[in-house]
């Protein structure tokens, strides 16, 4: 596997910084509490760990309301401790990912706050100001991904400004060449330092539209979506500019070796891939969301593989995601029976595979009262099941009360008790178990890394496929059902089972009897 990049046979891990481990007893995680977990992350078996934003910020937005984009926000540390955490994880053999947020920043940021200060400001076009429509009000209809209109009125210039987030997060105008050129520099800062790659935040919505115009009305809109779905994201995401852009950012990196860009792109699959390039110049890795919303039954999941694998460019590196922290848990989506199925799912598609801090233990959304709520779009738009505390509660590492190990202080989030990595790490029947036995097998098989995929196909409630490469075949099928089934298959062993009461069993012959809610990988042939 070798002719293969870092990123291609590894497996990433993301972490929230806010959640992950707290060494200081305020509550909030930060990189020294990361620094000491990462001999868990080594002997999970991931190779990377994606950190999102650690940069100082107000926080309006927890770190993606950027006030300085090439430093540490003291709440989390130093930079040296950034760089002793990236030290130890390189000797650990673990690269570092780091979020990138480049459409929008702070309003405090000196380059919002230069831009603010008068129309003749060089900086003034550093963002999006327009003049009032002729009855005074907003430019234009967009909204905002927050709720409400999408345009603040900044009294001491008269214009208003744009923000698709909150109005705290002013974006900035990717049309604007020294724009280009100052983001340019905050990549190189952290190259330079040593970092292995990025996670580009919301990369489709770079670009407006040159003219501002109106965004048509959504005429699927249903009343209890989010406010902005009310209309089409015509003029406001996915401008065909976004592509030149992405282009620009992997050449920076291509100056640096073997580093990843990975893109934030939540578009239908017809739209996501242009976001590889032509010939391998987009970003390496668009991500794909599409089982953060599947209806969890074969015949969907089916029909989601075969349509991603064909309508891949043939440079493309594909890549599965099945949490974030900006979506429910897998575990709470599918229940924590099927949560296992995922995992196997995710760990033996095609491509690169994304974990979520705390899946590999089955957490679930945590239980957040009224008053606990700090999600700021829950805040401005209660009810609605945006808010995103739920997926985002701290990592439960040992049985320990009140805080299960993530802090000595008041969490600032709710922490759950139920289980921690401390009570399943000698368990063989634990979820964690199976992440574990999953990312040994995968390392240690290459079909599961660079083979092919093929015959999927969905039984009713089960779903097979094969994964190829030169002798190796393996044969994965999964119960998304809660009911016992025979499956055929040819002659094999079972490299793993979500069932421990199949341990012993490790020979089939023509079929298999899967439990309900059972996963198995068989390897066939000359395995």
């Amino acid at each position: 596997m070798s002719e293969l990049a870092w990123w291609q046979r590894g497996v990433i891990y993301q972490i929230y910084p806010r959640s992950f481990q707290d060494s200081n007893g305020d509550g909030i995680g930060d990189l020294p509490g990361i620094r000491t977990r990462l001999e868990y992350l080594a002997a999970l078996g991931v190779d990377a760990v994606w950190i999102s934003p650690i940069y100082p910020s107000p926080m309006a937005d927890f770190g993606y309301d950027v006030a300085d984009y090439c430093n540490v926000d003291p709440m989390f540390g130093t930079l040296d401790e950034f760089k002793q955490l990236m030290g130890r994880a390189h000797q650990l053999g673990l690269n570092v990912l780091l979020d990138f947020v480049p459409n929008h920043s702070s309003d405090r940021h000196p380059w919002f706050e230069e831009s603010r200060s008068s129309r003749d400001n060089p900086r003034r076009d550093w963002y999006l100001w327009r003049d009032p429509a002729s009855d005074g009000g907003p430019p234009n209809n967009w909204l905002s991904r927050m709720g409400g209109s999408a345009w603040e009125w900044d009294e001491r210039t008269g214009q208003y400004y744009y923000h698709a987030f909150l109005r705290e997060q002013p974006d900035l105008n990717w049309r604007n060449p020294q724009v280009r050129r100052a983001m340019d520099d905050v990549l190189r800062f952290w190259l330079d330092l040593g970092v292995d790659g990025f996670r580009v935040d919301v990369l489709w919505l770079l670009i407006k539209d040159a003219l501002f115009r109106d965004n048509p009305p959504n005429p699927a809109y249903r009343p209890g979506e989010p406010e902005h779905h009310r209309l089409l994201q015509r003029y406001t995401e996915d401008q065909p500019e976004v592509h030149d852009i992405v282009r620009s950012m992997r050449a920076t990196l291509r100056e640096y070796g073997e580093r990843v860009l990975i893109g934030e792109i939540y578009l239908p699959v017809a739209q996501l891939v242009k976001y590889y390039g032509a010939g391998g110049d987009g970003a390496d890795m668009p991500f794909n969301f599409q089982l953060l919303n599947a209806r969890w039954n074969a015949r969907e999941i089916a029909s989601m593989i075969q349509a991603y694998d064909s309508a891949l460019p043939e440079h493309a590196w594909p890549n599965w995601v099945l949490g974030n922290h900006d979506n429910p848990r897998v575990a709470s989506r599918v229940g924590i029976a099927q949560a296992r199925v995922a995992a196997v799912l995710l760990l033996t598609l095609r491509g690169t595979p994304t974990l979520y801090y705390g899946d590999e233990i089955g957490m679930t959304d945590g239980a957040i009262a009224l008053d606990e709520i700090q999600d700021p779009a829950e805040l401005r738009q209660p009810g609605i099941g945006q808010g995103r505390d739920p997926e985002r509660t701290p990592m439960q590492w040992d049985g320990s009360l009140p805080h299960a190990g993530f802090t000595r202080g008041r969490p600032w989030l709710p922490v759950d008790t139920t289980t921690s990595v401390r009570d399943q790490d000698n368990d063989v029947s634990s979820v964690l178990s199976l992440y574990k036995s999953l990312l040994v097998l995968r390392r240690s098989h290459a079909a599961l890394v660079q083979g092919t995929i093929e015959n999927i196909v969905a039984h009713g409630d089960v779903l097979t496929y094969e994964r190829r490469y030169r002798n190796q075949r393996l044969f994965i099928a999964l119960n998304m059902g809660d009911e016992g089934v025979d499956v055929q298959t040819q002659s094999g062993a079972v490299l793993l089972s979500t069932m421990t009461s199949r341990r012993g069993q490790a020979v089939v012959q023509g079929a298999i009897h899967l439990a309900a809610e059972e996963a198995v990988i068989v390897a066939r042939g000359n395995e």
